[in-house]
């Protein structure tokens, strides 16, 4: 069975201010997404699909697709206002992306089995693709859908704070995602955020969702409904995927099954963050976690 792994790579990265997506931070110049390649590869996936920007796609065919060689398809999709219906009139003000739906369904016509979505400036670990995987392969139709939680502890960054979808997960199943932002550490290392003080040990979604692909017509539909209540002077509303989730477990359009992975995530939020993952992915080489040369 194919099974495809779609890496959401066209955000603005406003807050790293820049392409953190492709940004060197292994100890051979590796971007974070050659990481998740790797270990999706090795799991069984047997399809890569890119969301990028435009001015993205020739750097990153060159530096990580044309090396994937044959060892998976390799497709290239591209988010951009191209993709919205030609009903919607584009505020002039907007410049950010409408978020993580919309760029899942710049993907639609190359997906073909069920797909799993990561993002570019994250560091998953080999086993939530191993557990990812094999979810895949359990997905029945469009109504069911899984997902690979973390601990909230695990995905903290020092350097500010950032947004979590809390979980509230019962016998193996996701109940409903809570988008919650600005999640921080106070002086005396307690996590708070917007609403209060938060357990380190939440479950958190990390957007590694995995869904069958008879669900992407509803999520066009869904998309679709955002668009037309989007009022003109919301120019900065993003169509997420927790949020979309979430909705769909309110009207029972879908289960979800949630496996939680063990391992400490980390990624790229600020500028800040680059010399604490250069750490961490220098440390997995030396112990060998992974090879001098991820494509050998």
């Amino acid at each position: 069975m194919n099974t495809t792994l779609v890496i959401l790579a066209a955000g603005l990265g406003s807050r790293f201010g820049g392409n953190k997506q492709i940004s060197e931070v292994g100890p051979h110049k590796e971007i974070l997404m050659e990481y998740s390649i790797h270990d999706a590869i090795r799991a069984g996936f047997t399809q890569i699909v890119f969301i990028l920007k435009e001015d993205m796609v020739d750097h990153v065919r060159k530096t990580v697709g044309e090396r994937l060689g044959s060892r998976v398809r390799v497709d290239y999709a591209v988010q951009s206002t191209d993709s919205l219906p030609s009903w919607y009139q584009i505020p002039s003000e907007r410049t950010k992306p409408f978020g993580t739906v919309h760029a899942v369904l710049a993907a639609k016509d190359m997906i073909k089995g069920p797909f799993a979505t990561v993002n570019a400036d994250d560091y998953y670990g080999k086993e939530a693709f191993v557990m990812m995987h094999d979810m895949l392969l359990s997905l029945a139709d469009q109504h069911d859908a899984c997902m690979v939680p973390y601990i909230l502890g695990n995905t903290m960054s020092e350097n500010g704070g950032v947004t979590r979808g809390i979980c509230d997960i019962e016998k193996g199943y996701l109940l409903q995602v809570d988008e919650t932002h600005d999640i921080h550490y106070e002086e005396d290392h307690r996590i708070v955020g917007e609403f209060g003080g938060l357990d380190p040990q939440e479950a958190v979604s990390m957007n590694i969702w995995g869904f069958h692909p008879d669900l992407l017509p509803v999520m066009q539909d869904y998309f679709e409904d955002f668009l037309h209540a989007l009022k003109p002077d919301e120019i900065k509303a993003e169509c997420l995927l927790p949020i979309m989730v979430n909705d769909f477990l309110k009207n029972k359009t879908i289960r979800v099954r949630a496996q939680a992975s063990p391992d400490r995530w980390f990624g790229i939020t600020y500028q800040a963050d680059r010399d604490a993952v250069a750490a961490a992915l220098e440390l997995l080489h030396r112990k060998k976690v992974y090879p001098e040369d991820l494509y050998q």
